[in-house]
C-alpha cells in the first residue's frame, strides 16, 4: 500500500453527492426565505403600528421588526448547518434527516420565542409562530421531495456509492444482503475483499479479491468511493487506523460495520476511551412520556381517522350485505400488549364458510412460515378483493385504537395459535401495542416472508420514535392508495 496510490484517487467523493448537498443548500435559504417573508407580511398587516404603551416610534418599530426577521433568517440558515441536517451520511434515508430539520428548527423558534417574550415583543411573536411554522412544513416537504428524486436515480443505478467491502466472508454475506435489499440507501457492492476462499459460492454476482495485499490498489481498480470493514478480524487496529489515515486524502468514506445487527442510531452512541471508541447501545424503552406522546397520538389520529372515513364507514357495510349474505363485521381474537388477547375487527372480505374451507387449502398456501397466504383465495368475495387490496377491510381497526387494543403503528397482531409456535425471542413482538399499520404493511405487505416480516417487527419495537411512527403513516397512505403487495 502506497501513498502514490491514495494521490491518483483524490476526487472520489461522488459528484452526485456534492450536487445533491447543493440542491439542499439552496431549497432550504428558498424555504427559509419564503417563510420569513410571508411570516413579516402577516405581522405587518396585523400590526402596522408599534403597540400601544412601548418605547418604540413607528419607524423604529419597523427597522426593529426587519432585523428581528434578518436575524431569524440567519440563525436559522446556520442552525441548519450546525445540526448537519445537509449531512451525507442522513440524507436519502431513515428519519434522522428529518429530525434533524426540526430540531433545528424548533430550537431556533424557541429561542427567538423566548427572546422576544423577556424583551415584551408580543406582536413579534406571532410573526415568529407563522414564519415558524410554514418554515418547518416547507423545509420538510422540500427535504422529501429530494429525496423522491434521489430513490428515483437510485432504482436507475445511479447515485449510489461505490462500495467495497472488507472482511470474513458470511459477515460481509450479511452486510451485502442486507445493503441489497435496501436499494434506497445508495450502496452498490461493487466487490468483496476476503481471504475466505468459499465467498464465492455466499456472494453471487459479486467480485471477489483473495488478498488484503494492495488494498489501495483494489479500490482504484474498483473505483470505489466507499469501504466498508465488515468484521474486525480482517484488520488489526493498527492496520485499520492507518488506512483511516490513506484514505482520508482520497475522499474515499470509511464505515466499520459492527455486529449490531437492526439496531437505529439513535440508540448507538459512540464513547472514545484511551483512543478506543466504545459503542454504547441504549436498551430499548417500553415506558415513559415517549409512550404517553405515542398514546395521544393514537387517540387523535383515530378520531381524526374515523371522522375523515365516516362515508366509507358507513358505504362499505351496505355494500358487503349486496355483495354477499353474511354478517358486516369479522371479529378475531388476537394478541395485544404483553401478550393480553383482545378481540380485532375487520370489514368481512371472505364468505362465511372461510374457515371451514381453509383445511382443503393449506397445502396452497404461497407463504413460507406459519401464516396462510394465496395470491388467488377462491374465499375472498368479489367486493371482499377490492377492500382488502386497499386496506379498506381494516378501518374497523380505527375503533381498536380508541380502545386502547392497538396503536395507529406498531407490530402486527398476531393469532393466540400463532404465538404458541414463537421462539422465545419472538415474543418481544408484543412489548408494545400492535398496530393497524406498521413496517411491515410499508415494505411489501402480502409479498413479505414469514421471517421478514418478524424482523421488521422486532426492528420496529426496538427502534420505534414519534418521527418514525408519522414517516410509517405516510407511507401507508400511499401502499394503500397503490394497493401494492396485498391480497
Amino acid at each position: 500500500m502506497t501513498a502514490t496510490a491514495g494521490t491518483r484517487l483524490r476526487s472520489t467523493v461522488p459528484s452526485w453527492e456534492l450536487r445533491y448537498s447543493r440542491k439542499l443548500v439552496w431549497t432550504d435559504a428558498a424555504v427559509v426565505t419564503v417563510a420569513v417573508a410571508t411570516g413579516a407580511s402577516v405581522a405587518s398587516h396585523m400590526f402596522r403600528r408599534a403597540p400601544i404603551g412601548t418605547p418604540f416610534t413607528e419607524q423604529s418599530y419597523a427597522l426593529g421588526s426587519a432585523a428581528i426577521a434578518l436575524a431569524y433568517w440567519l440563525i436559522w440558515i446556520l442552525a441548519l448547518g450546525v445540526h448537519d441536517s445537509r449531512r451525507p451520511a442522513v440524507f436519502g434515508t431513515g428519519a434522522e434527516e428529518y429530525n434533524r430539520v426540526l430540531t433545528a428548527s424548533l430550537s431556533t423558534l424557541g429561542l427567538l420565542t423566548l427572546f422576544l417574550y423577556l424583551v415584551d415583543l408580543a406582536p413579534q411573536r406571532s410573526f415568529l409562530l407563522v414564519a415558524g411554522g410554514s418554515g418547518i412544513v416547507l423545509l420538510l416537504l422540500g427535504r422529501w421531495a429530494w429525496r423522491k428524486r434521489l430513490h428515483q436515480q437510485r432504482r436507475r443505478k445511479r447515485n449510489s456509492y461505490r462500495t467495497l467491502l472488507v472482511g470474513e466472508r458470511r459477515k460481509s454475506s450479511d452486510v451485502a444482503r442486507l445493503l441489497r435489499s435496501n436499494t434506497l440507501a445508495g450502496f452498490d457492492i461493487v466487490g468483496v475483499v476476503t481471504t475466505d476462499p468459499e465467498a464465492p459460492d455466499l456472494l453471487p454476482g459479486v467480485t471477489v479479491v483473495d488478498t488484503y495485499k494492495n488494498l489501495l490498489g483494489t479500490i482504484e481498480r474498483f473505483e470505489t468511493d466507499t469501504l466498508i470493514v465488515t468484521s474486525a478480524d480482517a484488520l488489526t487496529p493498527r492496520r485499520l487506523k492507518r488506512l483511516g489515515w490513506e484514505l482520508e486524502p482520497m475522499g474515499v468514506k470509511l464505515i466499520v460495520a459492527t455486529a449490531l445487527m437492526d439496531v437505529a442510531g439513535p440508540r448507538i452512541h459512540t464513547r472514545p476511551v484511551a483512543g478506543l471508541p466504545l459503542i454504547h447501545v441504549e436498551s430499548p424503552q417500553f415506558q415513559g412520556w415517549r409512550y404517553l406522546a405515542k398514546r395521544a397520538l393514537d387517540i387523535v389520529g383515530s378520531i381524526v381517522g374515523i371522522i375523515i372515513t365516516s362515508p366509507i364507514l358507513i358505504l362499505i357495510p351496505l355494500l358487503i350485505r349486496v355483495d354477499s349474505p353474511g354478517p358486516v363485521f369479522f371479529p378475531q381474537q388476537r394478541l395485544g400488549l404483553r401478550g393480553s388477547p383482545f378481540t380485532m375487527y375487520k370489514f368481512r372480505s371472505m364468505h362465511v364458510d372461510a374457515e371451514q374451507q381453509l383445511v382443503g387449502l393449506l397445502d396452497q398456501s404461497d407463504g413460507n412460515g406459519v401464516l396462510f397466504k394465496m395470491r388467488e383465495d377462491p374465499r375472498v368475495t368479489k367486493f371482499g378483493k377490492f377492500i382488502r387490496r386497499h386496506s379498506l377491510d381494516e378501518l374497523p381497526q380505527l375503533f381498536n385504537v380508541l380502545r386502547g387494543d392497538m396503536s395507529l403503528v406498531g407490530p402486527r397482531p398476531p393469532l393466540p395459535q400463532e404465538a404458541d409456535g414463537y421462539e422465545e425471542w419472538m415474543h418481544r413482538r408484543m412489548f408494545v401495542r400492535p398496530g393497524v399499520s406498521g413496517l411491515w404493511q410499508v415494505s411489501g405487505r402480502s409479498n413479505l416472508d414469514w421471517d421478514e416480516s418478524v424482523r421488521l417487527d422486532l426492528y420496529y419495537v426496538e427502534n420505534w420514535s414519534m418521527v418514525g411512527d408519522l414517516l410509517i403513516l405516510w407511507r401507508t397512505i400511499r401502499a394503500v392508495a397503490k394497493g401494492d403487495g396485498a391480497y
